[in-house]
């Protein structure tokens, strides 16, 4: 037996009982005759004790022991006569009698601390010794509790778990595909799932009503925070159902967690909002709402005044930062200069100071008077000591700008509080965008979302604007500013989809090719359907308050999608390359 308790479980009602510890050797304190040390594993800490007085022998041992040492223990456990109120077993220690050290460990890169002294890269390459620490083992630990919550959740609601492939044929749309090639097939080649999604739909085609999958996902783009090549979903697919339906069970099942993971419940339903009230209150269809600052338009205050800058454009448009007029002169330039860097990309930043006597002081007096400007306050409710802040340009550049300088203010003046959770669901968004490199209509979502039955006599209507007005029933749900899950109905009839791959820009020839297992599928009674996805990563990320998914995956990759600890991607040898019929060619 290596162990009896844990090295997290001793309380005082086990004072006298004679146990085993097996862990880690975390910190060493010699004083004088007596040595303690602090055993780890990853229930917790527990202090031992040896003494030069009782056994010479064993206390000269442990006091070679280095970090990280992996040892056995056997002794009886004491009352501490310093407790230690800030550790769970801290009002006892063990009297150690007996050692054994099975296995050494040679000195670590870094300290396996709470706070470590080791930078991201070292950290990814020992990431076994990372994955050690405390803070690290309690994000792998909620995930697990996530997704075990998640199963007892939707197997309640019915939901059925099936696997599908991870080997499967490569499509155009989306982000770029990881292909794998084929040995027994040369010259050919698998693509790694972006998503379940057309076996999702498939299974609902099958009859397996209610469909569920914790699954890993692939996709081949640039990297960032909450982005990983290799990522997983929470993907979900429902038959017989309306958008409505799906929302509630997917309310239920965002509530569920939140309750069972974190003790915390929410009240009444989940806002709703379209996707053009976000974009006209937030600027952004993922809208952070824990605060205020909502975006008003002032074309009608601000334009045709003799200002070029704000006449020459298509929408100037303000946020009311509360209190904030009390910045400085270096504040406010700091703020010019922030919109001005190149992950912005404005050109400049109005700013009007609402001062305690009810007048104005703005970067732009000379063309708007105290008259003029009080129209704006009154347009964005300002009160005196809170400060407006006015961008202008193209529409949607202004508001994604904006959007950006409102989440840092919201940072900057501590808006954004811990443990404040504001979910909703973002709905009716559009059925298509316009890529202005390619020239041509995208599918928002996928191409396999259903446009609203209103609009889908016009959408071979062939007008750019109409196209660009068509609607999808389609929802994401958006917690703090994050995207957590996002889905649709689905279009269910052949002819439908073929009209949507048609608006994509698809040939016949190549929708068949592409997706003509799918289309064939809708001819043998496909019910109506649609789902959700949840980007997991990102759900257990935001429920724990953080901000990189990589904190949440076991060995996560950098961002030049590399494996540091165990070298990945790397060469193969020129006898598998010939198996496959490849040849390299240097760039």
């Amino acid at each position: 037996m290596y162990r009896t308790h844990t090295c997290g479980d001793l309380r005082l009602e086990n004072v006298g009982q004679e146990v085993i510890l097996s862990g880690w050797m975390q910190t060493k304190r010699d004083f004088g005759g007596m040595t303690f040390i602090d055993i780890r594993d990853r229930y917790g800490l527990t202090q031992l004790v040896f003494d030069m007085e009782d056994d010479q022998d064993l206390c000269s041992r442990a006091r070679k022991l280095g970090r990280e040492f992996v040892v056995q223990i056997k002794g009886t456990v004491r009352e501490r006569s310093n407790k230690n109120p800030n550790m769970p077993t801290g009002n006892v220690e063990i009297e150690v009698g007996e050692m054994t050290i099975l296995n050494k460990s040679k000195l670590p890169p870094f300290t396996i601390e709470d706070e470590t002294d080791g930078g991201d890269e070292l950290r990814m390459t020992y990431r076994y010794l990372d994955l050690r620490r405390k803070p690290v083992q309690n994000n792998i630990i909620f995930r697990s509790n996530v997704a075990i919550a998640t199963r007892e959740y939707l197997s309640k609601e019915g939901f059925i778990e099936v696997e599908t492939p991870v080997l499967i044929k490569s499509t155009p749309e989306g982000a770029r595909d990881f292909v794998v090639p084929s040995r027994m097939n040369k010259g050919q080649f698998y693509a790694l799932p972006q998503s379940p999604q057309t076996f999702k739909q498939l299974l609902m085609v099958a009859g397996l009503d209610k469909y569920f999958q914790i699954v890993k996902c692939f996709r081949d783009e640039d990297l960032r925070a909450d982005r990983q090549p290799e990522f997983t979903q929470i993907d979900c697919e429902m038959a017989f159902v309306t958008q409505e339906e799906i929302l509630n069970t997917f309310e239920g099942l965002t509530k569920y967690l939140f309750k069972t993971c974190k003790g915390i419940e929410f009240n009444g339903d989940f806002p709703r909002m379209t996707y053009d009230e976000a974009l006209r209150l937030y600027g952004s269809d993922k809208p952070d709402t824990r605060f205020g600052m909502l975006f008003h338009e002032l074309n009608d205050v601000a334009k045709n005044k003799g200002f070029k800058v704000f006449d020459s454009v298509e929408l100037v448009v303000g946020i009311c930062a509360p209190g904030a007029a009390s910045y400085t002169r270096k504040q406010l330039d700091a703020l010019v200069k922030w919109v001005q860097r190149p992950q912005i990309g404005a050109k400049g930043l109005v700013y009007v100071k609402c001062n305690q006597d009810g007048t104005f002081k703005s970067t732009v007096d000379k063309f708007f008077d105290q008259e003029a400007l009080k129209s704006w306050a009154d347009k964005m409710g300002a009160k005196p000591g809170d400060l407006m802040l006015v961008m202008a340009g193209e529409v949607d550049r202004a508001r994604k700008q904006l959007n950006e300088l409102r989440l840092h203010l919201g940072r900057e003046l501590g808006l954004m509080k811990e443990g404040d959770f504001k979910p909703l669901w973002v709905v009716d968004f559009p059925l298509l965008e316009w890529d202005e490199d390619t020239e041509r209509f995208h599918a928002m979502h996928h191409p396999f979302t259903s446009p609203k039955k209103n609009d889908i006599e016009r959408m071979l209507s062939g007008d750019h604007e109409t196209m660009k007005a068509l609607r999808a029933d389609a929802y994401d749900l958006v917690i703090n500013g994050s995207e957590i899950g996002g889905g649709s109905i689905r279009i269910h009839d052949r002819a439908l989809q073929s009209r949507n791959f048609d608006l994509l820009g698809f040939t016949k020839e190549e929708a068949e090719a592409q997706f003509g297992f799918l289309l064939g599928a809708f001819e043998y009674g496909a019910p109506p359907h649609g789902g959700l996805a949840f980007g997991f990563d990102r759900l257990v990320t935001i429920m724990s308050g953080q901000e990189s998914i990589r904190d949440f995956i076991a060995f996560p990759k950098n961002n030049q999608g590399r494996d540091m600890m165990i070298d990945a991607p790397s060469p193969v040898d020129q006898e598998q390359l010939d198996e496959l019929g490849l040849d390299l060619v240097e760039e």
